[in-house]
C-alpha cells in the first residue's frame, strides 16, 4: 500500500497537499432527502454508562425523521459484552426497546494487547487503550472478554438479536438497497467482517459516516489534550480501518479533529438537565466532561447541513509496523497511485457548533420516543 512507500516526509508533504489543494473549493452541504425517514444503522463500541459513545444514540434516536434500523457493539473502548449490556439498558431506560442490538467482534482482526505494549515499548505511549487498559496500563489489562461487572444503572432485561453484528448489517443493507447509512463511531472490525463476507455490502449501503481519521494528531497531543489527539478507533484496529476505507461505499465522510473542539462542559450539561426526564437524569448521573465525537457523527449523519466547510481526499491506515500504526494519512487525486484503492473522503473541517449544540440540547430532553418503528 502507499504507506510503505512513501517517507513519513513524504506523507506528511502529500498531506498539507490534499488539504491545501481543496480548502479552496467552494462547499455546498448536501440536503437531507425528504421522502422518507433516513435509515440508518449505527456501528460503535458503545462504553457505558454515559459518555460519548451511548450518548451518540440521541441524535438518532430523539430525531422523527430518522429510522434506526439497528445498533452494532465492537469492542474498543470497552469490552464488547458490557458495552451491549450498558447501551440495552438505557434503550430501556428511554423506552426505545424496539431498536435491535447485535452483538459483534470482540477482538481486532489482527492487532493484540501484545502487539500493543510492543508498540508502546518501542514507539511510545499510547494514551487511551480502551479495552486493554484505558489510561492505565497495558499490563493489567486481561487478554480475554472477562465477565460482565456489576453494572450502576442495573443490568438489562432486553437481550441481543440472535445475528451477529456484521451479518445484521449485511441483511439490512440489503433488505434496504441503497438507502442505509452506515454510521461508525468506534473500531471498524464489525464492518470489515460485512465487507469480507459478502464483497456486495459497501455498495449496496447508501453511504459511511465514520468518527475517526484524525490528521495533524503529533502537534495536537503537544498543544491540547494528548489523550483526546489519539485516533484510537483507528488505532484499535487498523486493518479493520483499511478494509473499510478501501471498500466501494458510494461516499465516505470522516469526522476526525473537528469533533474535538466541542465539549460535554458542566454548563452545558447544567442546560441539558435543567429539564428532568429519565434520558437528563442518567446523562447527569453519569456526566463525563469529554469532546461530543460520536454525538457530532450522528448529528451528522442525520443533518449534513451542519457542516460549514470540508475537503475530499484520498485517505487510508497505515498498517505498517512502525510509529504510525493505525495513523490516517490522505492525498489529492494528482498524487495518488495508478488505480489505488484509496477511496474519496469527505473530511469534515468545521460545523456550525452553535446549530448541533442547540439541536442536541433539545433532542436531549425529548421526553417520549420520537416515533415508534
Amino acid at each position: 500500500m502507499l504507506s510503505s512507500i512513501l517517507s513519513l516526509p513524504a506523507r506528511l508533504a502529500t498531506c498539507a497537499a490534499a488539504l491545501t489543494l481543496m480548502a479552496s473549493t467552494a462547499f455546498a452541504a448536501p440536503a437531507p432527502t425528504s421522502d422518507g425517514p433516513e435509515l440508518v444503522i449505527e456501528d460503535n463500541d458503545f462504553l457505558g454508562p454515559g459518555g460519548s459513545d451511548q450518548l451518540s444514540t440521541i441524535p438518532l434516536l430523539f430525531n422523527p425523521h430518522v429510522r434506526v434500523l439497528g445498533f452494532t457493539v465492537v469492542s474498543g473502548d470497552g469490552w464488547e459484552n458490557a458495552e451491549s449490556a450498558h447501551l440495552r439498558r438505557l434503550l430501556e431506560i428511554v423506552g426505545r426497546t424496539d431498536v435491535p442490538v447485535a452483538d459483534g467482534a470482540v477482538y481486532p482482526l489482527v492487532n493484540t494487547r501484545a502487539a500493543m505494549r510492543v508498540h508502546e515499548q518501542q514507539f511510545g505511549a499510547i494514551p487511551w487503550k480502551g479495552a486493554w487498559g484505558g489510561l492505565g496500563s497495558i499490563d493489567k489489562a486481561p487478554d480475554v472478554q472477562p465477565a460482565i461487572p456489576a453494572m450502576k444503572e442495573g443490568a438489562p432485561h432486553l437481550a441481543p438479536v440472535a445475528q451477529s453484528a456484521a451479518q445484521f448489517l449485511i441483511e439490512q443493507v440489503h433488505a434496504h438497497p441503497h438507502e442505509v447509512t452506515i454510521i461508525a463511531a468506534g473500531p471498524l472490525t464489525n464492518l470489515a467482517l460485512a465487507i469480507r463476507q459478502d464483497p456486495t455490502f459497501a455498495a449496496t449501503a447508501k453511504q459511511l459516516i465514520f468518527m475517526g481519521g484524525m490528521l495533524d494528531t503529533s502537534m495536537m497531543s503537544i498543544t491540547g489534550n494528548a489523550d483526546f489527539a489519539s485516533d484510537f478507533n483507528m488505532i484499535f484496529d487498523p486493518e479493520a480501518a483499511h478494509i473499510t476505507l478501501t471498500a466501494p461505499w458510494k461516499a465516505i465522510t470522516g469526522v476526525g479533529s473537528v469533533s474535538n473542539d466541542l465539549m460535554l462542559s458542566r454548563a452545558y450539561l447544567d442546560r441539558i438537565t435543567s429539564k428532568k426526564t429519565p434520558l437528563t437524569a442518567y446523562i447527569g448521573r453519569y456526566y463525563d466532561p469529554l469532546p461530543l465525537w460520536d454525538e457530532l457523527t450522528t448529528a451528522i449523519a442525520t443533518d449534513p447541513t451542519l457542516i460549514t466547510s470540508a475537503v475530499d481526499a484520498r485517505m487510508d491506515i497505515d498498517t505498517s509496523r512502525g510509529p504510525h500504526y493505525g495513523h490516517a494519512f490522505v492525498v489529492p487525486d494528482a498524487l495518488a497511485p495508478h488505480d489505488s484503492p484509496m477511496r474519496p473522503v469527505h473530511i469534515v473541517r468545521t460545523v456550525d457548533s452553535d446549530r448541533f449544540r442547540e439541536m442536541f440540547l433539545r433532542q436531549a430532553q425529548t421526553d417520549l420516543p420520537a416515533h415508534t418503528q
